[in-house]
């Protein structure tokens, strides 16, 4: 019992600390002029976030935070040594984990509105709008989760004047694959003077699409396996907090032996579940540098 409550008050912590590092909506830029092409894999989680403020010490600070005070109250109220550093592990991976989470949704939101995107890109191309200006005008008129972005380049554009740099802020803003085509193709067309920049942007809203849909279907098709995994990760680690709140069981896992069975349990645990999520994931466009 004093796992689960060590668990329910990391797991309160974290959704505390989550909520209160969130002060913009959700298109924002993550700041930090770092390329998430060429930063590290937890920066790049933060950029793909969304999250404005997050930094990867802040998030490794918070991990640390999380696994200390879970740690410490499951210890208290088991006695149990090696459960407690194991309550404190799964802790400290709860903030990766609703960064992940929450990129995974951002990523999701992203990609399901770039064909409308590039629909209104294409018609105001058609209607006679320059470039700077078709695009600015997706920041007014645009799907909701990339309008942000978008009112980030009309600012940079009208404070510098530089499309392609603009561009840049509006790329590393948005940290997504399906963006990394659809401006370069918009750098294409502004450097070479493309006349079939409508074609391009319509076939490549159709592919964009059909990925949506195609990607949709098989997350809905894995989903409940994906979930009856998790639970069966999960299960043995709920038997033993309801264990540890028996004194005679709390007293063998607090032995050399039954810490030993634990840290073995929780190898297999994570090996499992590690490998259950590399076997559901989906392949991922690479992303492409800023110009």
């Amino acid at each position: 019992m004093g796992a689960v409550l060590g668990l329910i008050a990391g797991l309160g912590a974290m959704l505390i600390l989550f909520a209160l590092t969130d002060h913009t909506l959700p298109g924002a830029s993550s700041g930090g002029a770092v390329s998430p092409v060429s930063s590290g894999r937890l920066r790049q989680l933060i950029d793909q976030s969304g999250i404005p403020r997050a930094t990867v010490p802040s998030l490794l600070g918070a991990c640390a935070a999380g696994a200390v005070f879970v740690a410490v109250a499951a210890l208290l109220v088991t006695a149990v040594p090696m459960a407690a550093v194991i309550a404190g592990g799964v802790a400290g991976y709860l903030p990766i984990l609703l960064l992940r989470r929450r990129a995974v949704a951002r990523q999701r939101a992203l990609r399901s509105a770039w064909p409308d995107a590039v629909d209104a890109l294409v018609s105001a191309v058609r209607a006679g709008m320059s470039l700077p200006e078709a695009v600015g005008q997706l920041g007014h008129r645009g799907p909701d989760p990339l309008r942000p972005s978008f009112r980030l380049f009309e600012r940079e554009y009208r404070a510098t004047g530089s499309f392609l740099a603009s561009l840049d802020v509006l790329q590393e803003s948005l940290s997504d694959p399906v963006a990394d085509r659809v401006l370069a193709s918009l750098r294409i067309a502004r450097e070479v003077g493309g006349t079939d920049l409508g074609t391009v942007l319509r076939t490549l809203s159709v592919l964009l699409r059909e990925d949506a849909r195609t990607r949709g279907e098989i997350e809905s098709r894995q989903s409940w396996t994906v979930s009856a995994a998790k639970l069966a990760v999960a299960a043995p680690w709920i038997t033993l907090a309801l264990l540890c709140s028996r004194p005679e069981a709390a007293k063998a896992y607090a032995s050399l032996t039954g810490a030993l069975v634990l840290l073995v349990a929780a190898g297999m645990s994570f090996t499992a579940y590690r490998v259950m999520l590399l076997i559901g994931r989906l392949p991922t466009e690479p992303r492409l540098a800023a110009s």
